[in-house]
């Protein structure tokens, strides 16, 4: 059984027992439910922002702790104030140490808030919204293509753009109208082995209505520098700040870096 395996079998267990704790009826009672999230294509199309999506995730199944010394507010307002084009959080407990209530600790930003889990039932797109995320994530990897259509249309129906992530070539397929944008995710979830050459082997596959988004490995802005020329608009970076004590000041540093670069090319 790979790492994604496991993990989804765990999803399958805690979303039957939060559907029973909290139905759907309770979630659409949330504040939230109602707010208007910001947008995502909005931002990554707006050449004063940085396109990264910056994300917030205290421990991996890989790496394990990553960060567990700083709080999602201190981190997360710290991307927004110094150009971050969305935020993710990372909601899955069991496995990344992430939470639900991150989310509603983020939406009150002025930015973008992507929940970033494995999202296996509709519940869950609901519970996204309740609890104020204006993107989600759907992973190939986890659902066929006709759930990535339905979970797609139910998440725009909710007022929330889709991110859809692909690891190869054999998810293409997942590809529709209905997903706003598609993710190369360049780790393995089945190693957790990271490649680069995933993005730059299938950006020329992927639809050029859809904005493209690189996800993870990115360590350098010289990469996005790269992966910008082959025609990406977005990416995703987790690690790399948080492994630092202070992740916004991280952020703050690699952004001036790239924007130095982006100048001089």
């Amino acid at each position: 059984m790979t790492i994604l395996d496991t993990i989804v079998e765990q999803k399958k267990l805690e979303v039957a027992h939060r559907k029973m704790l909290t139905p759907i009826d309770i979630l659409e009672k949330s504040v939230c439910f109602y707010r208007k999230g910001f947008s995502l294509r909005t931002n990554l199309l707006d050449s004063t922002k940085t396109g990264i999506i910056a994300e917030f995730k205290r421990k991996s199944p890989s790496k394990g702790i990553i960060n567990d010394s700083t709080t999602v507010e201190e981190v997360t307002s710290a991307y927004a104030e110094y150009g971050a084009a969305a935020i993710s959080v990372l909601t899955d407990q069991h496995f990344f140490g992430g939470d639900l209530t991150d989310l509603v600790n983020v939406v009150q930003l002025p930015i973008p808030v992507l929940r970033k889990d494995f999202m296996i039932d509709e519940y869950q797109i609901y519970e996204a919204k309740a609890h104020g995320a204006s993107i989600v994530l759907l992973i190939a990897a986890c659902l066929t293509p006709v759930e990535v259509k339905k979970m797609s249309f139910l998440a725009h129906q909710l007022g929330m753009e889709v991110l859809l992530e692909i690891h190869g070539a054999e998810e293409l397929g997942h590809i529709c109208p209905e997903v706003d944008f598609v993710g190369v995710n360049n780790r393995n979830l089945k190693s957790f082995e990271v490649s680069l050459d995933h993005s730059l082997d299938l950006i020329n596959q992927i639809p050029k209505e859809m904005l493209a988004i690189a996800e993870s490995g990115i360590d350098h802005p010289d990469t996005i520098v790269t992966l910008q020329k082959a025609g990406f608009s977005g990416f995703l970076i987790g690690e790399r700040f948080m492994r630092e004590t202070n992740p916004g000041i991280a952020f703050a540093n690699f952004v001036n870096i790239l924007k130095e670069k982006q100048n001089a090319g």
